[in-house]
């Protein structure tokens, strides 16, 4: 398993192995409540006492809560990203719609079953319910990364716009999809797959 992306977000990183371990145990307990209460009620002090870690430990890592949920939502990514790329290794066709199927497959399940993922996912949203003023540029330029070579495609801007249109598009209707039905409305689900195979297709074919 590759080693995940260090959080920008931390105020210190974790040198010593009990210290990185003590970090994923505040993440855990980040990602618990706030499926259980919900961003605004969540505190350092509450994560601190679920991770069974003095709050100290919190607060060498993050000055406050958004730091903490950004440093999660930026774990997410990490995972996300790991994910697709296990899912399509040793699938060498270079064909763009297995990799599509692989984001959305592993996204979707991510939001099913992922603890605070349903909240924070990548953290475009932070705190969860303010007006949404950073494009998803980060989740794009990472599956750029991921993917240009698998699609036999450079990563010029013409890409770059085309996976940030994607993204930007895939995020809103998965919302809509989970706004609709707890686990997904799959006719919305169906619909965004089409309407994304369409408008990658003119690009990628």
């Amino acid at each position: 398993m590759k080693p995940e992306h260090q959080a920008t977000s931390l105020r210190r990183a974790p040198v010593q192995r009990r210290s990185a371990e003590r970090l994923t145990r505040i993440l855990d307990a980040c990602a618990e409540l706030l499926d259980e209460v919900g961003y605004d009620d969540l505190s350092t002090r509450a994560v601190a006492l679920r991770a069974g870690v003095p709050i100290g430990s919190v607060y060498r890592f993050f000055g406050n809560k958004r730091a903490m949920a950004d440093a999660l939502a930026e774990r997410n990514l990490d995972r996300f990203t790991e994910r697709v790329a296990e899912r399509l290794e040793g699938k060498l066709d270079g064909d763009w719609r297995t990799a599509m199927d692989a984001v959305l497959d592993e996204y979707l399940d991510m939001k099913r079953t992922a603890p605070g993922f349903a909240l924070v996912d990548f953290g475009n949203q932070i705190p969860v319910g303010a007006h949404r003023e950073a494009p998803n540029h980060r989740v794009a330029d990472r599956l750029i990364e991921l993917l240009a070579g698998y699609v036999g495609r450079a990563p010029d801007q013409d890409l770059r716009r085309t996976f940030l249109v994607a993204v930007e598009t895939a995020d809103c209707l998965v919302h809509l999809a989970f706004r609709a039905a707890p686990g997904g409305d799959e006719r919305i689900v169906a619909e965004m797959r089409a309407l994304l195979r369409a408008y990658l297709g003119r690009v990628l074919d």
